[in-house]
């Protein structure tokens, strides 16, 4: 059962009809607050971002007229350090989901101990409608106007959803010439001739397979010859499928946000990473069954299913449709807390996205700290830094499941929350 939100956990800004996303991660927070003990008089922190800042975001179009897009940065808390989180651009954006990433964010720092808080931040709008130029325009207007609440101490951004390495150069730059004095460490995920991070553009993917192979070995289930189906062939589940297939899976399923294609024998994912990369998306491509019905995504047989587009994708509508063993949560928020009872209930295991995709901004990290120290790692030194973190982040959590017999998430949440709110009662009020 899903718990009801009181009217006051509802923010002003929002109808009680319009919870989204956030009202998600309040629920998710108030089943995890009968395990925090003392911790729990602190608990309304969580579910109360620091700062939100909404900006307009005018930029000149080619053809001479102006365009006016809205923008968000929200820092949702900062009780162990500067805030980090990334940017997307999407006609979608919301500002209940850019809140509710924010505090996605706090948890999966916490939960995989690296000293950030939770940041996130967004534009509404189709990138795909903006030339390069203009692209550019909006990205740095957008910077200047958040600028005032970012810096490498204080908020860090990184890219997200239909931004990357080009985007972050354009904020680097944007932010280091207000400042008159390069800032490299402003934001991360940027290219290597910036200051960037080797292992940084596979680290979320790399992530998902590493917490993955740890999730199969506790259940039993073995790797080689494991039957994968993705959602999102992009960054995040691209490389995850290709890791898992060079481990000996097979990934027989792949959905992008065009088409499903399907492979009982496993789909040849660098010939269709090859394939998207000429074409932009998965349909069309040879030797597979093409699915036009999205839905039926659902109902493919496989072992691990890998969510790794968008929030809120399994439901309490598709939810008994699945028949993984383990679900492992590549994006953010994909499961709706009504969908993980059902999953509970079917006796699947659901890998939560904040220790199953926190690879990403432990990277980042990585790369934050080689730029203040101006040293950098070999991508091998990158790689098994991120894989000790993510093993050991993820028995932690598994611990806390088998002493409190709680699902994976809830433990994350016990872990990662403890440290938030200790924290925050260590540090005290001011003034």
């Amino acid at each position: 059962m899903s718990i009801p939100l009181t009217q006051h956990q509802v923010p002003s800004y929002l109808t009680p009809h319009d919870i989204g996303p956030w009202g998600i991660y309040l629920q998710q927070v108030d089943r995890v607050t009968p395990h925090l003990g003392s911790l729990a008089r602190w608990v309304e922190t969580l579910k109360r971002p620091k700062r939100i800042l909404i900006v307009d975001v005018p930029i000149e179009r080619d053809d001479g007229s102006i365009a006016h897009f809205e923008g968000y940065r929200v820092q949702h808390n900062t009780s162990r350090g500067p805030g980090k989180g990334g940017v997307r651009f999407h006609q979608d954006v919301t500002l209940s989901e850019v809140m509710a990433l924010s505090a996605w964010m706090t948890v999966k720092n916490a939960a995989v101990n690296v000293p950030y808080g939770g940041a996130k931040g967004g534009i509404r709008v189709d990138p795909k409608t903006l030339s390069r130029a203009e692209l550019m325009r909006m990205t740095r207007r957008y910077t200047s106007e958040i600028g005032i609440i970012i810096g490498p101490n204080k908020d860090i951004p990184a890219p997200d959803v239909n931004t990357d390495a080009q985007i972050m150069a354009w904020m680097m730059d944007t932010y280091s010439m207000n400042q008159g004095s390069t800032a490299s460490g402003v934001v991360t995920g940027k290219p290597i001739s910036l200051g960037g991070s080797l292992g940084r553009f596979e680290a979320t993917g790399r992530g998902v397979f590493v917490v993955g192979c740890e999730a199969a070995g506790k259940i039993g289930l073995d790797i080689v010859g494991a039957r994968v189906a993705v959602q999102g062939f992009g960054n995040v589940g691209g490389i995850a499928a290709r890791l898992f297939t060079e481990a000996g899976a097979k990934v027989v399923a792949v959905q992008d946000h065009k088409s499903t294609v399907l492979r009982s024998s496993g789909l040849d994912i660098v010939a269709l990473q090859d394939y998207v990369l000429k074409n932009g998306s998965v349909e069309g491509f040879p030797d597979a069954e093409q699915i036009d019905n999205r839905a039926q995504f659902w109902d493919v047989d496989c072992d691990i299913l890998v969510p790794a587009a968008l929030e809120q994708q399994i439901t309490d509508q598709n939810a008994n449709r699945i028949k993984a063993k383990i679900v492992l949560e590549g994006a953010n928020g994909p499961t709706t807390p009504e969908a993980d009872d059902i999953l509970h209930d079917k006796g699947i295991l659901v890998v939560p996205d904040v220790i199953a995709n926190a690879g990403g901004v432990t990277v980042s990290y990585f790369e934050w700290v080689q730029d203040f120290s101006s040293f950098f790692w070999t991508e091998d030194e990158i790689n098994l830094r991120l894989t000790r973190i993510m093993r050991e982040a993820f028995h932690a959590v598994w611990q806390i499941t088998d002493e409190k017999q709680v699902s994976l998430r809830t433990a994350a949440f016990i872990v990662a929350c403890t440290r938030v709110l200790q924290a925050r009662e260590m540090r005290g009020l001011y003034p």
